[in-house]
């Protein structure tokens, strides 16, 4: 068991985009894993459970003992099946426990048993986890961040995903960043963020990248938080404004929060998708409620359940737009004011789309003491 292969070159493992097998409890998986990380548990949570406790009581060689009895000679069988099925679809995986201990090496000298040889990680999921974590505080020594900043509906998302230095928070956090950003399936937990985003850290600056691009988010795109260190060097970087047009970011609103919004309700929920959106929207509309006002409240409840109620009647869509210009104009533009306010020394460039795209081509690492606004 000494002698198979142990691995702590973590940061190849994420340029190759490794696949994983993690064979920890289910509970210690949904906590947070990695990307490309399968759970396929050595033992289950009841099992981990119970040995555990017999750990604690009686000392580790009882509660070994006791492991494998839970896991009898069916239910090894069981799942090192689900490791080789997993493994001979993905030749390079590689597998890890919690720190590295006896359930990965129990794990893959079940697997050399068959044949299989497979590398562990060393330390395992304590050791990777601390490896990016440490990536993503040692990253800003390594780039210079620019901040793409705008009006809501301005199409910044849109931009950013053309630009190939780029690292886009709101995807990472499956959250568009906003009240009514909420996604149909679940953000990731703070830990899966976290790990996501020094993936693509890493990954970018092995590329060689020297300058990259975010959009401007504040400390936090939904529910998750950016990292604090990193969080704070964003915050003091140059920024450069999308503008667009009114037109323009109504109908890019409207793409996003109604027609695509609804899409993905209707692919989740079938038949009952109108009524869940109907309800979200709602929700994400009263939790503004503060901020609006009681009076635009009203309005913009009136402006949506009349468009909704054009949509169930005659299938239109298009006093939607109205709904959006009166969000967009009575809530996040004045939001938006409010808070360029403390940000505009930082402002190096005001454009077009096409302008951003092109002041990016010409100047790399654009900085305040280079360029005024």
């Amino acid at each position: 068991m000494s002698n198979l292969p142990l691995t702590d070159d973590f940061k190849s493992i994420v340029l190759n985009n490794t696949p994983l097998i993690d064979v920890r409890a289910p509970i210690e998986f949904e906590k947070g894993a990695f990307i490309n990380a399968i759970n396929l548990p050595l033992i289950n949570d009841e099992e981990r459970h119970l040995i555990g406790t017999k750990y604690k009581t009686k000392g580790n060689a009882e509660a070994v003992k006791l492991g494998f009895e839970l896991v009898n000679e069916q239910m090894k069988e069981e799942r090192v099946n689900r490791w080789l099925e997993f493994i001979k679809k993905n030749p390079q995986a590689m597998l890890y426990c919690f720190r590295g201990g006896q359930r990965s090496k129990f794990s893959q000298m079940f697997l050399a048993e068959r044949g299989v040889e497979i590398t562990r990680l060393k330390g395992g999921y304590k050791a990777f986890r601390n490896y990016l974590m440490s990536a993503i505080d040692d990253s800003i020594k390594h780039f210079k961040p620019t901040i793409l900043g705008g009006r809501t509906g301005s199409g910044k998302t849109i931009l950013l995903h053309k630009i190939k230095n780029s690292i886009d928070l709101e995807g990472l956090a499956n959250h568009r960043g906003s009240s009514f950003g909420r996604q149909t399936t679940p953000q990731p937990t703070q830990i899966d963020f976290e790990n996501a985003l020094a993936y693509d850290l890493i990954q970018k600056l092995d590329k060689g990248y020297k300058n990259l691009i975010f959009e401007d988010e504040g400390k936090f795109v939904g529910k998750v938080y950016i990292p604090k260190t990193f969080a704070s060097y964003l915050a003091k970087a140059p920024l450069i404004i999308l503008e667009t047009p009114i037109k323009d970011r109504v109908e890019i609103t409207f793409d996003e929060y109604i027609i695509k919004s609804q899409n993905a309700y209707k692919e989740m929920y079938k038949d009952k998708y109108l009524n869940k959106w109907e309800n979200d929207t709602k929700s994400a509309l009263d939790r503004i409620k503060k901020r609006l006002g009681s009076q635009r409240h009203n309005i913009a409840y009136m402006l949506f359940e009349n468009a909704l109620s054009k949509q169930k009647l005659h299938q239109s869509f298009d006093s939607y737009m109205e709904f959006i210009w009166y969000l967009l104009k009575e809530y996040y533009d004045p939001m938006y004011d409010y808070q360029i306010k403390e940000s505009i020394d930082r402002v190096i460039f005001r454009g077009s789309s096409s302008e951003v795209m092109e002041y990016l081509k010409v100047k790399k690492d654009p900085s305040p003491d280079t360029c005024g606004t």
